[in-house]
């Protein structure tokens, strides 16, 4: 058991949010119980998470995309206060990290799916994302069994570049806009969640592949990594809830 306010403080430190401009407010978005034994950790916020939550017994539910967006009406419509009806219901805690914990070179999404890959990280690429290599090149083919292997569904691939990959830039979600980059910083290939439209022209002119194989998918293991982190760290139990998104 541990208190919610000195949960929220390590995760704040731990992955530095001061440093990252963010769409959303990062750390805690709704309060609930002060005292924490059951944390259930998910993608993004929903109202089948949040009582998927509630049903499991948690009094915290930490995920990466969470219920406020600088983008969005200033309104509580029926999907918010669905949402928010679910979490007072339980008196549960929402907390939420967006680019500070993409960007995190152990526990961020981008560093957990190298690592899953194979890969070694050799440092940050276009900020949340990582610069990755093989020691060994890897056969193009092998790359994409493996990342439909770790994200469980076929990614969409526009193989233009080279059929043995040395060096792979991985940015998670919605990063297919960083392929010119990552064509212009010599990378074989970009791993991402989401294509942009001009992609498949950009990847067959600047001979560099895309491997996109969807936002949500790309994004299910810098949660896990930081739930599971805090339930150590606080002798939590800890539960991850992936509500099926196809996106």
């Amino acid at each position: 058991m541990a208190h919610r306010d000195e949960i929220v403080s390590h995760a704040n430190e731990l992955l530095d949010v001061a440093r990252w401009p963010e769409f959303a407010p990062p750390g805690l978005q709704v309060i609930g119980a002060d005292e924490v034994t059951t944390l259930v950790s998910g993608v993004s916020a929903s109202r089948e998470l949040f009582e998927e939550a509630a049903g499991a017994g948690a009094q915290m539910v930490l995920v990466h995309h969470g219920i406020f967006w600088r983008t969005e009406p200033l309104v509580v419509d029926g999907r918010l206060r669905g949402r928010l009806e679910a979490l007072f219901a339980a008196d549960m805690s929402l907390v939420a990290y967006h680019l500070a914990l993409d960007a995190h070179p152990e526990l961020g999404n981008a560093a957990q799916l190298a690592q899953r890959l194979g890969a070694e990280c050799e440092g940050p690429f276009a900020d949340v994302g990582v610069a990755a290599g093989y020691a060994a090149p890897l056969p193009l083919h092998e790359l994409i069994a493996r990342v439909e292997a770790e994200t469980r569904r076929s990614p969409l691939v526009f193989a233009h570049g080279p059929e043995e990959v040395g060096r792979v830039a991985i940015v998670t979600g919605g990063g297919g806009y960083e392929l010119i980059r990552a064509a212009r910083e010599g990378f074989d290939a970009l791993v991402t969640g989401e294509p942009e439209e001009p992609s498949a022209a950009t990847a067959r002119e600047l001979g560099i592949t895309l491997v996109a194989a969807g936002h949500h998918a790309t994004e299910r293991l810098g949660v896990q990594a930081l739930g599971a982190h805090l339930a150590d760290r606080y002798g939590l139990r800890h539960v991850f809830v992936d509500v099926a998104n196809p996106v």
